[in-house]
């Protein structure tokens, strides 16, 4: 059988893995490339450091050079994360002739049209299906499996971490700490889990998928971004008690700027931010350290993708995968012909997020006393938003001065209105600070 011999850079979480299945399950591999992916090189950083698997004699070595000068290498899996020396050895790889399989969904958002643009110079490719959501394959659904498809929207829940978080304050009743404390004790948050729960890591698959499935040129900065890391469980009973539950939901979606529905033109909404979830529907029963991707294309219809997002397999999986289809040339065409991350003009122009429409769940603290819900019915309605529904529960405790909280669920109204309107609201007397406000999706 033909042999394709390939290297190792990296071998921490993931790459541990990668190295697993192509040397315990090599046969496995072999039967769907119909050919032998052999493991040349494995490169570290420490050599010292201890591994929970063990390679054959001779394969880890620190000397990134003998990957470089191994002219029989063709292609190496680049399992390093961050920006550097990620970026540098991508493009050392790249120079020496290798084509590039990678996880690092950062190092993609940051230099994507440097490393894509060189790699094409080059005549090499770069696939990256582990870089977004892990074990589910959805770059390469939407880049091979859709390519008869105008995508019209992307909807979904590209973070574990933080939908096992909300899922915790929902299902147990935890405030968000005592969530994100149970996330580190799993292993599911970092100790420094600030890009998870800033909504960063959305933000950085979102942009890689809105570039892949519209042409969108969008730095993953400037996608308009609210993290979970002030929710309140109280906002999750009272979600529950109208029939939703909160999500982290990144949204794609083309639409006119006027209706919050798909259509095959008009500009590109594009955002992260905890969302009001119809109980029911597919996205809101996504439990624990799950992701899951709606993808509606205007021939398929709606396609839904559910599955762990994360983790040493599931992502070892797909950089497998990956591989195999290098091998076999698979990625080579998908590479040239979409021509990603080119210097060409972007396919479609992101909207103006001030115009999104949307309907809003808001959540005051307001004094008890008559004419309050007037008052703020009347800011709503000064910026042309009208009230669907309203909870307000009776007070407890006595005597003046007692605050209630006012729950209120909009119709449809554009972003900036309903931001100016809230603003305004917080300034009345009648309203103590920390109210709240997160998109409906319906």
């Amino acid at each position: 059988m033909q042999v394709t011999k390939v290297a190792l850079i990296g071998m921490g979480t993931v790459g541990t893995g990668v190295a697993r299945l192509l040397i315990d399950h090599g046969d496995r591999t072999a039967r769907h490339a119909g050919r032998t992916l052999w493991v040349e090189s494995v490169v570290v950083s420490d050599l010292q450091k201890p591994r929970d698997f063990e390679l054959p004699r001779g394969l880890l070595t620190n000397d990134l050079s003998r990957v470089l000068q191994n002219g029989e290498v063709k292609l190496a899996a680049m399992l390093i994360g961050g920006i550097e020396p990620a970026r540098t050895i991508t493009l050392q790889l790249l120079e020496s002739g290798k084509d590039i399989v990678t996880a690092n969904k950062l190092l993609l958002a940051e230099h994507g049209p440097e490393l894509f643009d060189r790699a094409r110079e080059l005549g090499r490719s770069i696939a990256f299906d582990a870089s977004v959501m892990g074990g589910i394959p959805i770059i390469t659904n939407i880049g091979q499996c859709f390519s008869a498809n105008q995508i019209l929207s992307l909807r979904g829940i590209l973070n574990g971490t933080t939908n096992f978080i909300v899922s915790q304050m929902e299902e147990q009743d935890a405030d968000y700490a005592a969530a994100l404390k149970e996330a580190q004790r799993l292993g599911y948050a970092e100790p420094d889990p600030t890009m998870d729960v800033s909504g960063g890591d959305a933000a950085q698959k979102l942009a890689i998928l809105a570039h892949l499935a519209f042409g969108a040129r969008v730095h993953w900065r400037e996608i308009p971004c609210v993290g979970i890391d002030t929710l309140d469980s109280a906002d999750m009973r009272y979600a529950k008690e109208l029939g939703y539950r909160i999500k982290l939901i990144a949204v794609a979606q083309l639409h006119d700027g006027t209706r919050s529905v798909p259509t095959t033109s008009g500009a590109l909404e594009l955002h992260v931010t905890p969302t009001l979830v119809k109980i029911g529907t597919p996205l809101a029963e996504v439990r624990g350290a799950f992701n899951a991707l709606q993808v509606v294309g205007d021939a398929v219809g709606p396609v839904f993708f559910h599955g762990l997002g994360a983790g040493q397999m599931p992502t070892a999986s797909a950089v497998v995968a990956d591989m195999i289809d290098t091998a076999v040339g698979r990625t080579g065409i998908t590479f040239r012909t979409l021509n990603l991350w080119s210097q060409d003009e972007a396919r479609v122009k992101t909207l103006d997020h001030k115009q999104l429409p949307g309907r809003y769940y808001l959540r005051f603290t307001v004094e008890d006393r008559p004419g309050v819900l007037a008052e703020i019915a009347g800011l709503l309605g000064k910026h042309q938003i009208s009230i669907a529904s309203v909870i307000q529960h009776e007070p407890s405790g006595d005597g003046a001065g007692r605050v209630v909280p006012l729950v209120i669920m909009t119709q449809q109204a554009k972003e900036g209105a309903a931001q100016t309107a809230v603003a305004e609201i917080d300034r009345l007397k009648c309203v103590r600070a920390g109210s709240v406000r997160m998109r409906v999706l319906d």
